[in-house]
């Protein structure tokens, strides 16, 4: 085994041992499930690191690993937010949607080279937020028409349309989805160095290369999610309008 790679193994089985060690002191009972996800992560990104190099030696590869991303991040997220009927469809518009438009506009405008190399890396990050920000603006949407139906029916009731009757609660999950995005990139460089920014060190890039690249992906996200939020939301509505859906409901 090379040395970094040993070291690397070390720490992370050192800090595998920290987490357990905290869940016992915080009586958390999830040691089990902390060693599985440790598993799984060192599975995954082996599995991941191989796809990824064959995708770089074959180009004509990417598109077909987006694919893969794109249905896989559709599917986490409609599990999330579990709408019936709408769900799956909404979740899936909302992240394509959302990464196509910020790939496409950092590609058309050259801020990014239209190659593998650049272009999957870039979209795999961009992936992964607006499925965060998908499944984040669709539970809280059915949360927040769940905790304020009696309001909902009283729109109804004077002859609002379901999207109109819970428009105001898809603003305020749309919002509050967001908050962890514009947070990051209000403070980033502050209160912490983004991933991207300190892999590119280790890497051996300049500062002002890894911030350049680094501020890319912080407002590619940003965008990403802004479009998925808004998306997600407002493709819930006519069904989130008619009827209370998740544990509110059924109360």
């Amino acid at each position: 085994m090379p040395r970094d790679l040993s070291f690397s193994a070390l720490g992370v089985v050192l800090l595998t041992g920290v987490t357990l060690v905290m869940f016992r002191i915080g009586g958390l009972g999830r040691s089990r499930e902390v060693l599985v996800v440790v598993v799984r992560a060192i599975v995954q990104m082996t599995v991941v690191g191989l796809v990824i190099a064959a995708v770089l030696r074959s180009p004509a590869l990417a598109p077909v690993y987006l694919a893969v991303m794109l249905t896989a991040a559709s599917v986490t997220s409609a599990r999330r937010i579990a709408v019936p009927g709408r769900g799956p469809r909404a979740a899936a518009v909302a992240i394509v949607s959302a990464s196509v438009t910020t790939v496409l506009v950092l590609v058309v405008s050259r801020a990014v080279t239209f190659d593998a190399r650049h272009v999957v890396p870039l979209a795999a990050q961009v992936i992964g937020g607006a499925m965060t920000a998908t499944s984040l603006a669709g539970q809280r949407f059915v949360d927040q028409v769940s905790s304020s139906w009696a309001e909902v029916e009283g729109w109804l009731a004077l002859g609002a349309t379901p999207p109109v009757a819970v428009r105001e609660q898809g603003r305020v999950a749309a919002a509050r989805a967001l908050v962890p995005v514009l947070d990051q990139t209000r403070n980033v460089g502050l209160v912490v160095l983004p991933g991207a920014y300190v892999g590119l060190l280790l890497g051996g890039a300049t500062p002002l290369d890894a911030g350049r690249l680094q501020l890319l992906v912080l407002v590619g996200l940003m965008a990403a999610q802004s479009v998925a939020v808004v998306v997600v939301t407002r493709l819930l509505g006519p069904a989130l309008g008619v009827r209370r859906v998740g544990a509110a409901a059924a109360a």
